[in-house]
């Protein structure tokens, strides 16, 4: 992790505020300090990370001890996982297919909507004729 997502004035900002904050003379102290506890922190979390390894006889990344990412990776076998996720994958289909038929529809509204346009814009062609709009319930979509 560095600094990249810093930019100049940002940089500028954070100094100017830890001037302010702590004056000229304590300034420096204060960024040694806030290193040695991020070094420390980031020391502990290896630590925690290794034992746990250790302990469980499996390799873990500091983004592995997410409460729900460590379950789903140690814990749950594929079948224990899919278990789980059965109930919603049905309605996830249904949710996915009527927004696809609802994207399928905007696109073709669109290039009708599209040619119209090109059509009228195009001189001695004949003006396209009105379409009925289509209605659709909620009773339509299920």
């Amino acid at each position: 992790m560095g600094l990249d997502n810093i930019g100049g004035w940002e940089f500028l900002v954070i100094i100017l505020v830890g001037l302010f904050i702590f004056g000229p003379d304590r300034l420096p102290k204060a960024i040694s300090d806030g290193v040695k506890m991020l070094r420390n922190i980031r020391q502990m979390a290896r630590n925690a990370t290794g034992d746990l390894s250790k302990e469980l006889g499996t390799d873990i990344q500091l983004e592995d001890l997410h409460p729900k990412t460590f379950l789903r990776k140690h814990l749950l076998s594929e079948e224990d996982e899919a278990a789980l996720r059965k109930p919603l994958q049905s309605i996830y289909d249904d949710v996915r297919g009527v927004a696809d038929q609802v994207k399928r529809d905007a696109q073709d509204a669109a290039s009708a909507a599209n040619a119209s346009v090109r059509a009228a814009a195009t001189p001695g062609t004949p003006a396209p004729t009105a379409q009925p709009a289509v209605r659709a319930s909620w009773d339509d979509v299920t």
